[in-house]
């Protein structure tokens, strides 16, 4: 038989209400979707490219399972107990209602019945509890830990968002456990010790008397129901809607590689002026945001006590989208000039956001107005007039591009003149900085010692556009790009091969596929480990050092290249002592997005210095061991600002296997 108890004590009328009230609350819920949906229509189009399957692995990964949230333990355990038990209890409820009101009257069958409905129970009283201990453990996190990076500004809206979903979703929890005590607790059914947290319940209330306990069942179960409905009702108006933007996020997410910014939309304005100037991806991005404060956790630029905070870009973006007209303009009340020339565009917070939020997306469109509005740092103005002049942000000509190659015999072949296996595109920084040109006279010295046949592209190479795309100068880096690809196209060569991490990144993901047809593009640390494993290159010498390395973000986040500079540095004989920081968490230097030509301003502590503090702080390591250009210049500075220059020496990739010939 079915178990009728299920609906002990629920007055004919009270069924009827909830139903009334049902309707009501989906007319409130759907209406505040259909608010959202025509905001996101008032953005500009955008295209998804389709690839399905992807992206529901990815609502399976980090929708289902929640990969990304749970690689932090303590919020990680918080949310998935939390999730998994409000769904199951969410689920549960639909299943008792269409048992009971669909399936008995107009099927005469219920299938909650026997031992379904005995695990029904226990499932559901288990998960119940999980939500429970999630709820207590986001409440005290919350406000006992009280974490920075959840005190969000504006502080008053989320404080009170916050409170009302944490206080509505205990109050459902905990009404439906009393409801379920009260009732075990008259019927007595001999399979209460199914429903253990109901049963522990009812033995606490046995000794209330039966009328007493009836009508404090109704008032509770009436309760209960008020604040379920509440709580549907008020989804789209609160934080609880990232609960349906945040799966649609998901989904929609991962359009491109991470290297490949997204152009700004055919017919669209070019740079974002005011929040319709987004597209409707990016606004579902703002409203998807769950304010948990990853991304301002990973943020170099705010760890340095810039203005800049990730977090605070998309709540605000958020807000700004439900303002009204009362004339706040988006630059300048809204998100500043600071916060924005802050980013160094290294994509910790795109990575790190469980809700696969582009926030460096945004605020590369909104550097582009004001590159066009001329609002910029003076030093970031010079390297990009710079770079439209000479093509290097050096201010220096281009002749003066190879003469670092002058001393070295036989010269360097001239790749636009003869063919060549590999292109080497040598970059800005290893060819004009004048700090550099000894490591880059050893990676021609170690290319000829494994016998490559390779050319460079003496004055006909240009800056190849990575950062200055980034700090927002578009047409800029069309006119870098254009006329890289017109030289690259006269040349006849197998492979591109560059030690610039910010070149690699330009030349595999943003120059299109018309550059590669076919023909790798590798970065110099990709190579060096092919040839050292294929035998091409032998490494006599073991260094016997100990030595840590740091993941540049171009070469790390942006490409996915982790493996390859680690074979590399234990095919010299050195022993690698891995940072905190590392792989995909890895910290950035400081450098990118045009930081590199912007004054630091007032920092409390540069991302370069606190990355050569966590160095040190290993203990036996002797080498801070990079594999980009910047990198080399950045920690060599740092090493001086912090007084660790006895303590650690910096030093290129290539300097190891130099050394280890």
């Amino acid at each position: 038989m079915p178990f009728r108890e299920t609906f002990w004590n629920i007055p004919h009328w009270a069924e009827i209400a909830q139903y009334v009230l049902a309707v009501v609350t989906m007319v409130v819920f759907a209406y505040g979707v259909f608010r959202r949906f025509r905001r996101w229509r008032m953005g500009q189009p955008e295209r998804i490219h389709k690839a399905y399957g992807r992206r529901l692995r990815d609502v399976v990964a980090d929708v289902v399972l929640q990969l990304r949230t749970a690689r932090e333990a303590y919020p990680g355990l918080m949310h998935l107990a939390l999730f998994w038990g409000m769904v199951a209890l969410a689920i549960g409820t639909a299943l008792a209602t269409v048992d009971w009101d669909v399936t008995r009257l107009f099927f005469d069958f219920q299938f909650l019945v026997g031992m379904p409905y005995l695990l029904f129970e226990l499932l559901l009283d288990l998960l119940g509890l999980g939500a429970l201990v999630g709820l207590a453990l986001a409440a005290y996190r919350r406000y006992v830990l009280r974490p920075a990076r959840l005190q969000a500004e504006p502080a008053r809206r989320t404080r009170w968002d916050d409170g009302y979903v944490l206080i509505l979703l205990m109050l459902i929890v905990i009404t439906g456990y009393l409801v379920e005590g009260l009732r075990l607790a008259v019927v007595r059914p001999d399979w209460a010790t199914w429903s253990p947290v109901g049963n522990l319940v009812a033995m606490a209330l046995s000794s209330v008397a039966e009328p007493t306990d009836r009508t404090l069942h109704v008032g509770l179960w009436a309760v209960h129901g008020l604040a379920a409905f509440g709580l549907l009702a008020s989804m789209p108006y609160t934080k609880l809607f990232h609960i349906l933007a945040a799966p649609l996020n998901i989904f929609y997410g991962r359009s491109q590689t991470p290297g490949t910014l997204a152009a700004r939309p055919t017919g669209a304005p070019a740079g974002v002026s005011g929040w319709r100037d987004f597209t409707w991806k990016q606004i579902l991005d703002f409203e998807a945001c769950i304010r948990c404060g990853r991304c301002q956790d990973q943020c170099p630029a705010h760890a340095s006590g810039l203005k800049l905070s990730p977090r605070d870009i998309m709540i605000k973006l958020d807000a700004h989208l439900w303002e009204p007209a009362n004339g706040r303009k988006l630059h300048g009340d809204v998100i500043t000039a600071d916060e924005l020339w802050a980013c160094t565009s290294c994509l910790a917070c795109v990575r790190a956001c469980p809700v696969y939020n582009d926030q460096l997306r945004a605020i590369v469109d909104m550097r582009r107005h004001l590159v066009l509005e001329g609002s910029m740092d003076t030093r970031l103005q010079d390297a990009l007039a710079n770079l439209g002049r000479y093509g290097n942000s050096f201010g220096q000509s281009e002749r003066a591009r190879a003469k670092w190659t002058q001393s070295i015999e036989p010269k360097v072949k001239d790749a636009r003149r003869e063919p060549v296996e590999y292109l080497w595109f040598v970059g800005d920084y290893a060819s004009y900085n004048p700090i550099l040109a000894g490591i880059t006279q050893k990676t021609l010295e170690v290319l000829r010692h494994a016998g490559l046949d390779f050319g460079i592209l003496y004055d006909g190479e240009r800056n190849s556009g990575n950062d200055a795309r980034r700090a927002g100068e578009e047409g800029l880096f069309e006119m870098l790009r254009d006329k890289n690809l017109a030289t690259l196209s006269k040349c006849q060569y197998q492979a591109i091969l560059t030690s610039d991490p910010h070149t690699y990144n330009a030349l595999k993901n943003e120059y299109g596929p018309e550059l590669a047809k076919g023909r790798p593009i590798l970065h110099i640390s990709e190579l060096l480990d092919q040839l050292v494993a294929s035998g091409k290159l032998g490494l006599s010498r073991k260094l016997g050092a100990t030595v840590t390395y740091h993941d540049p973000c171009y070469l790390g986040r942006y490409n996915g290249i982790y493996d390859a500079p680690r074979r590399l540095i234990r095919a010299t004989g050195c022993e690698l002592q891995e940072m905190p920081r590392h792989a995909d968490r890895s910290f950035c230097c400081g450098a990118g997005g045009g930081r590199i030509w912007m004054d630091e301003g007032e920092v409390k502590e540069r991302p370069s210095e606190s990355r050569i503090r966590e160095a040190t702080g290993l203990a036996g390591v002797q080498r801070f061991v990079v594999a980009c250009p910047k990198d080399v210049t950045m920690y060599q500075d740092a090493l001086k600002t912090t007084g660790q220059e006895s303590r650690l020496v910096v030093q290129d990739i290539v300097e190891l296997v130099h050394e280890a010939l």
